[in-house]
């Protein structure tokens, strides 16, 4: 039997919790790259918003079906609201993020970003710049 101080124990356990694993798509099975590395960097679904209960998405999902799964769930969501209700949106009450995410909050157009709703509903109010994507209904003359 091994025994461990708690220090050992605690950096064990962290590596462990801490590791990159292969896994399978649970749409498309193909195989990616899950987790937090030992060194602190966190696992690329991160970056998404936080928009599904672990219920709806029984494993994970690799990047491309996670971003899909993610854009028709807002797409949904955006189609609810009108001008008047995008002022009191959930989006803006989600944590701040620091990554943009190609087709969740921008899609490219001719090389420019075209940013889409959702993009708009996290800021929490219009920018007045006649966005052709503005849920709050503001359109430049």
């Amino acid at each position: 039997m091994f025994i461990f101080s708690s220090k050992k124990l605690n950096k064990y356990y962290l590596y462990k919790m801490n590791s990159i694993k292969v896994k399978n798509c649970s749409a498309c099975r193909t195989p990616f790259n899950c987790g937090d590395t030992p060194e602190g960097s966190k696992c690329w679904c991160k970056n998404f918003p936080p928009i599904f209960t672990p219920t709806e998405v029984v494993d994970c999902l690799c990047f491309s079906c996670f971003t899909a799964a993610c854009s028709t769930k807002i797409d949904k969501y955006v189609a609810t609201l009108s001008s008047e209700t995008a002022t009191n949106n959930k989006a803006k009450d989600l944590p701040k993020t620091t990554h943009l995410i190609e087709g969740i909050d921008y899609y490219l157009e001719n090389g420019n970003y075209v940013f889409k709703a959702w993009f708009h509903l996290k800021r929490g109010h219009c920018c007045t710049n006649g966005c052709r994507h503005c849920p709050y209904g503001f359109k430049k003359i």
